[in-house]
């Protein structure tokens, strides 16, 4: 594995620095105490990024996406981290799980995504039903050549501005040998003007201000057998086939984040003077900067690795899980250190570290919780030993 950057990959990795630099930093502020993104703002960055053709890089180029590799596409996460995560969502990589449409399908909901004239959402996870995908309790039940959905999602990224909703729904339960009955999935597009349909405000996070959570509520929602999104009742393999790779956008991000609050404590242990001389020549602050830089470069080349394996049709469950569950870890432990070397200043909002710190939190969480991370780990380490 060689993971030194081409030409190219640096090329693009600068333009995209530059451009969270020039076009999201200026904002931060404004969305942190708005607690959302001005409509001119997030047009404007939604626009500039489509013309620098960073929208929708993730998609490939023979459908009209930027075309790049899951390597490449992991350093542009790294750098699209570094700032609020309201503004980088505007630098739509839409779901690759679109990738599933048939024909028709893409025509009305993948092309348009990809052109940033429609966008979408995911919806799995339910008050009732978080980690575990098959404890979902909305049904879609069928009713001649249509669906009828009923049930509630909470949590769903996004959905107060997108368009449609990629819908997973249980759609009738089976046998498992020695395990009892399990529900099927089947995956749905929904269009958010669909009768029966309603897009809620969701809850107040801590984390990632500016970046909204919805409640959508499905009350005898009738959609047609056309808005099935791949096969009936494959669609927890359908998730496993496409979804795996969010994962690595997690870390990636986290990687960026992190590394923007280490350069600022780098940068303020060297010029802060301390009984004679600067903070970080003192080992209890030097040891932290170097934990924190090793911890930063681990996690990035757990990252890399199973960016690398994705593009050589490689990267297993554990390969992503591995990578989402340390950054994620990593930039809690880096943004809580690095608000300890500056100290109270660290905790006020003149600085963005205490917005690092609490963002932080959620990354542990959403994508799967570190503990279902630790579950596919271990299971893949003992599957091997018949365990």
């Amino acid at each position: 594995m060689d993971f030194e950057p081409t030409t190219e990959q640096n090329m693009i990795v600068d333009s995209v620095r530059r451009f969270v630099e020039e076009e999201c930093y200026p904002h931060e502020n404004e969305v942190e105490r708005r607690g959302e993104v001005p409509a001119e703002v997030a047009e404007a960055i939604r626009a500039k990024s489509i013309e620098h053709g960073f929208y929708a890089a993730n998609m490939p180029e023979e459908i009209g996406g930027g075309g790049l590799d899951a390597l490449t596409m992991t350093m542009v996460e790294r750098e699209l981290g570094r700032t609020s995560f309201a503004l980088q969502m505007l630098v739509h990589r839409p779901s690759n799980i679109l990738r599933a449409c048939n024909d028709e399908q893409a025509e009305r909901y993948l092309y348009p995504t990809i052109r940033g004239e429609r966008i979408e959402c995911l919806a799995m996870t339910e008050p009732g039903a978080g980690s575990d995908l098959r404890g979902m309790a909305t049904r879609a039940e069928p009713d001649g050549d249509d669906w009828v959905i009923n049930g509630t999602k909470h949590f769903i990224s996004h959905a107060d501005v997108a368009d449609f909703t990629i819908l997973f729904a249980a759609t009738g339960e089976e046998e498992v040998q020695g395990r009892g009955k399990r529900k099927k999935i089947t995956v749905f597009l929904v269009d958010h003007d669909t009768p029966g349909m309603t897009v809620r405000p969701g809850y107040n996070s801590v984390s990632h201000h500016g970046y909204h959570n919805s409640i959508l509520e499905f009350d005898n929602c009738r959609i047609p057998g056309s808005q099935v999104l791949g096969e009936v009742h494959r669609g927890f393999d359908l998730a496993g086939t496409w979804l795996s790779a969010s994962r690595l956008t997690v870390g990636a991000t986290c990687i960026g984040r992190a590394r923007r609050a280490h350069e600022m404590a780098v940068e303020w242990a060297a010029s802060r003077k301390q009984f004679g001389q600067s903070i970080g020549r003192f080992q209890g602050i030097g040891f932290k900067l170097a934990d924190m830089a090793t911890e930063i470069d681990a996690a990035e080349m757990l990252c890399l690795r199973a960016a690398w394996l994705h593009d050589q049709d490689r990267m297993t469950d554990s390969d992503a899980a591995k990578a989402k569950l340390y950054a994620s870890e990593m930039l809690a432990r880096v943004t809580d250190e690095c608000i300890q070397i500056f100290g109270g200043m660290g905790l006020m909002d003149e600085l963005p570290l205490e917005r690092f710190w609490r963002d932080a939190r959620i990354e542990r969480i959403w994508d799967g919780t570190s503990e279902i991370q630790r579950h596919i780990i271990s299971r893949d380490l003992l599957r091997a030993h018949g365990g």
